[in-house]
């Protein structure tokens, strides 16, 4: 199918490239006679489900983890050795054994979404540089579509180390799809604003897809689930 914005894209002429960190991206030499369209697009992938984010304008990072991945070592003793100290006192706090493996998770699904948004992954952008935080939602941060009145807390990311490297300029939303995995995006916000009302809220379309059997819109319904976002 061809992708059109302003001018229209055969998929077969699309040609690609890695960054310097090795992220893929679209590489828009061949098409030096026209404006291109602004795409990006990332990747993740488990043993039973691949993930694919696509933006118009802003670079995305995308992660999906199996809710019932586990860990060889010692949750806190991981986490320790992975994130922030604040991160892991909020871990520690958790008596619940399988509760905190779950939040677990939730953070590393963000905090592989924001390196790979990035387009640096972990060795350029390790995960004690940064803090994710859960706070309270305010009204109008993200619009998924079907689904535009959750209650889900935000999520915001604050630079432990050089705020020069790691900014706070991005979105995420954490999903919970069919009740088996986590999938977190993280996006650049919108140079937009709605005046009095800060940010561009992330409008975001959720499909799934079976190759050759069955793709649908799936935002809104049973099988997805918010859990956050900003």
């Amino acid at each position: 199918m061809a992708y059109q914005i302003n001018s229209q894209v055969s998929p077969t002429s699309l040609k690609f490239r890695k960054n310097i960190y090795g992220k893929p991206e679209v590489d828009w030499q061949n098409h030096y006679d026209r404006n291109p369209p602004p795409l990006h697009f990332n990747i993740s992938h488990t043993s039973s489900l691949i993930a694919c984010g696509v933006t118009l304008d802003s670079p995305i990072g995308i992660d999906v983890e199996e809710k019932q991945r586990t860990t060889k070592n010692n949750i806190l003793s991981f986490a320790r050795r992975y994130f922030s100290p604040h991160e892991v006192e909020s871990l520690s706090i958790i008596s619940d054994p399988e509760i905190q493996r779950l939040e677990f998770l939730k953070l590393w699904t963000l905090k592989e979404a924001y390196v790979k948004a990035l387009g640096r992954g972990f060795s350029a952008a390790p995960f004690k540089n940064f803090t994710i935080r859960f706070r309270a939602a305010t009204k109008g941060h993200l619009h998924l579509s079907g689904n535009s009145n959750s209650k889900a807390s935000e999520i915001i990311v604050e630079s432990s180390d050089d705020p020069k490297t790691l900014t706070s300029n991005w979105q995420f939303a954490l999903l919970e799809l069919t009740g088996s995995h986590y999938a977190a995006i993280c996006k650049e916000k919108d140079d937009d604003t709605v005046e009095g009302k800060g940010s561009v809220p992330m409008k975001l379309t959720v499909r799934k897809t079976i190759p050759f059997v069955e793709d649908q819109c799936i935002s809104g319904k049973d099988a997805l689930v918010l859990v956050g976002g900003l």
